[in-house]
């Protein structure tokens, strides 16, 4: 029946009968229940039934002392068992079951605070997952910027987040094989045609404002009347922002999708206008006082702060400033390589000792004998009238036989393996601390003993440098003492005279390469002969008066080793490209770069100080064919169209400007229906505002404005000019015009 039951306990979940058997192991000695003897067999009950069980027990017995501890052990005994469980479970990402038992432990436990930590982990965790669910989405469908966002949000509450560092890692792999220039979406991303020579920095705002639709806000110190000059076809809007915010010294603010905050890019404006982010950087492997270092070198940053016991380090600097330390730290803080060193000692010793022969006392004496001890000479005077107690002596015993052979083998075998880090030095000694007195005597104290421990046996020290092709140069240094005799110091002190090999190298292994370093070969021979003087000098009677000792030892070490890298370097992937800094004057910043455009479409130029011509275009002829320029006031703008056009057809409008003179170049700004029409030749405007460039030339003139009729459009559609900007002679001119034209639209 006993073994029934044994069966049954250990057929229970794994989880169970853990956490019993555990329970056992520590209340075991513990006193029973009230009433139980010390020798009854164990109760065959649940886990949690007989803690409940021991609880009651202690309720009815408050002042027990064993039966509160063996409750107590038993139910950290249980409360471990499921918590360890419950953290494995967290690990696989089995958030059910870890909840669950956590909720287990905290009914057995309501304070423990290990359990309500991990139900507030998994909150955390649960969140953190469904982050990652969202950012592999936008992954998937091309938006980097929103899945970044995401990961690096994970990444700031849980740095070691496998899943998000390896999206992380996927994220700057696609950047490297994106274009310099990434595509615009939104009124920033319209393309426009501008011609302006010597305008007024306001004017060049008001025509992008018009033609994409944008709002800009001017700082009261912006100087809008700094003269510009640029020419530029099919730009986006942005990349004409930035222009004229690199050549103008004006800084931008976006402040939502369609406005933007134009301001002198000054130092005392820049720390008005630009925003700080402020970040903390927890450190897994790397030293925080080198990351301070990095920051404030290379980002420049002043607002820095460390805490030396969490290795932190928190920065307060503009967002594109935080970019690139956030990148920098990022290359900094790579785990260090680890390299697993198997390292096999072998030492072969073989000794030989043959010694033979009689020996005869080294000497013979003639004086007082002590008489309790034989053989030793008495201490005191000696009366040399008195000669009664003189006799002679030689040792006892006169005569010894020695008959005496060895022959040993001696194999010694270290296997010790070693994980050690990238330029760390780690230090292996088999053998003895052997003891040694020294004495000192004082006038006060007198005679004082102190010991000292000197190392005997085999020592290895050794200091692996993993390299990123997977190799491992090492430095060995191996040395093998052992104790050759004592040797008696003065007032009793003993020492020792070492024998000692030693070898130094540094080597250069691959990974998984055995090296063996051999030849530390010591042979030794030695003959020592015994003879009693005159006899023992007889050619053949002389061996009965003689002794022989014959040794011969012979040791050979050899060193096997081999390097095995646990982990090397895994360096970030953008670090292998050049990381844009900025410029001096905005770290961090985005490089300037435009998106490719045909030979010739852009020309920019200005100083930025009203009245200062652009050099580029002063060779260039003010008015074609040397005409005079055009009466502003004389131009005659007429929009002529057809009555009709046909759905999914093609419609032509004739722009006439009626006049005398000449000119550089006019900017034509004009409204068009967006529901039933695509521009043809000129960038397309969400809101219906456009604007064309028409070359140099004279007045009169007549230009085309070509649509495209959507196939589904009916009803009819609405074209109209807003404006007109002459440039004469280097002066922009605007002229006020109105024409408009309404065309029927009908079915195919």
């Amino acid at each position: 029946m006993k073994q029934d039951r044994t069966s049954n306990l250990r057929a229970r979940p794994a989880l169970v009968v853990l956490a019993f058997a555990a329970a056992g192991l520590l209340a075991g000695c513990a006193t029973p229940l009230t009433g139980m003897p010390h020798d009854a067999p164990p109760v065959d009950t649940d886990p949690i039934a007989e803690l409940r069980q021991l609880g009651e027990a202690v309720v009815a017995e408050p002042r027990n002392a064993d039966l509160r501890a063996r409750y107590l052990a038993r139910r950290d005994a249980l409360a471990v068992g499921w918590l360890n469980e419950a953290e494995r479970a967290r690990a696989f990402a089995q958030f059910e079951l870890a909840e669950r038992l956590y909720r287990e432990v905290l009914s057995i436990e309501p304070a423990n605070a290990r359990a309500r930590a991990g139900l507030d982990t998994l909150v955390d965790e649960r969140r953190r997952l469904q982050r990652l669910d969202q950012a592999e989405a936008a992954y998937a469908r091309g938006d980097s910027a929103n899945a970044e966002r995401l990961v690096r949000s994970v990444l700031a509450e849980a740095p070691a987040n496998t899943r998000a560092r390896r999206l992380l890692r996927e994220l700057d792999e696609r950047r490297l094989l994106q274009p310099p220039v990434a595509a615009l979406a939104g009124p920033l991303a319209k393309k426009v045609n501008l011609q302006f020579r010597d305008a007024p920095l306001r004017v060049v705002f008001e025509a992008l404002s018009r033609a994409a639709g944008l709002n800009f806000v001017f700082d009261s110190d912006v100087r809008d009347d700094a003269l510009v000059s640029i020419f530029v076809r099919d730009t986006s809007v942005d990349e004409v922002i930035k222009l004229l915010t690199a050549t103008q010294q004006i800084g931008r603010k976006l402040l939502n999708a369609n406005s933007v905050l134009i301001y002198p890019a000054t130092p005392a404006k820049q720390r008005e206008y630009q925003e700080l982010v402020s970040r903390s950087f927890y450190l897994a492997n790397a030293d925080v006082k080198q990351a301070l270092n990095l920051i404030k070198q290379v980002v420049k940053s002043r607002d820095v702060f460390i805490d030396e016991k969490l290795n932190l380090l928190v920065i307060k600097d503009t967002p594109e400033a935080m970019r690139l330390a956030e990148r920098l730290i990022a290359s900094l803080d790579v785990a260090e390589p680890e390299v697993m060193l198997e390292v096999e000692v072998l030492e072969v010793s073989r000794s030989k000792l043959r010694q033979i022969g009689l020996e005869f006392p080294q000497q013979i004496g003639w004086g007082a004998i002590d008489g309790d001890n034989v053989g030793e000479l008495r201490d005191g005077v000696v009366n040399l009238n008195n000669t009664g107690g003189l006799v002679p002596f030689v040792s006892n015993p006169a005569a010894v036989l020695r008959l005496r052979a060895e022959d040993g083998d001696t194999t010694l075998l270290a296997n010790p393996r070693i994980r050690v880090k990238n330029r760390s030095e780690a230090k292996v000694h088999i053998g003895e601390k052997v003891p040694v007195f020294t004495t000192t005597s004082t006038a006060n104290v007198g005679v004082a003993a102190s010991v000292s421990y000197l190392d005997v046996g085999l020592k290895l020290d050794v200091e692996p440098s993993v390299t990123l092709d997977d190799e491992v140069a090492i430095k060995v240094a191996l040395e093998v003492s052992n104790i050759v005799r004592e040797v008696l110091g003065p007032q009793g002190s003993v020492a020792y005279r070492i024998g000692t090999r030693n070898a130094s190298t540094t080597l250069r292994l691959k990974h998984g390469e055995t090296q063996v370093l051999a030849g530390l070969i010591n042979d030794e021979e030695r003959g020592t002969n015994l003879r009693l003087p005159g006899l023992g000098e007889l050619p053949v009677l002389g061996r009965l008066f003689s002794s022989e000792r014959d040794e011969a030892a012979r040791t050979e070490i050899v060193l096997l080793i081999t390097p095995r890298i646990v982990r090397n370097i895994v360096a970030p992937a953008f670090t292998r490209d050049d990381l844009a800094a900025g410029t001096e004057a905005l770290v961090g910043a985005a490089p300037l770069r435009i998106g490719p455009m045909a030979p010739e479409s852009l020309l920019v130029s200005g100083t930025g100080q009203p009245g200062a011509a652009a050099a580029r275009l002063a060779a260039t002829p003010l008015l074609p064919s040397g005409e005079a320029e055009i009466d502003p006031g004389s131009v005659v703008v007429d929009l002529v169209a057809p009555e009709s056009a046909v759905a999914g057809g093609t419609l032509t409008l004739s722009l006439k400007l009626d006049g005398t003179g000449g000119h550089n170049g006019v900017l034509v700004e004009f409204d068009y229906d967006v529901e039933r029409l695509e521009p043809v030749g000129f960038a397309p405007s969400e809101s219906g505002q456009a604007s064309t460039a028409l070359p140099a030339g004279n007045l009169p003139t007549a230009v085309p404005i070509g649509f495209k009729v959507k196939d589904a459009a009916s009803g009819t559609a609405n074209v109209r000019i807003n404006g007109l900007i002459f440039d004469l002679g280097g002066r922009q001119v605007p002229i006020p015009a109105a024409g408009a034209a309404a065309v029927n639209i009908v079915a195919p």
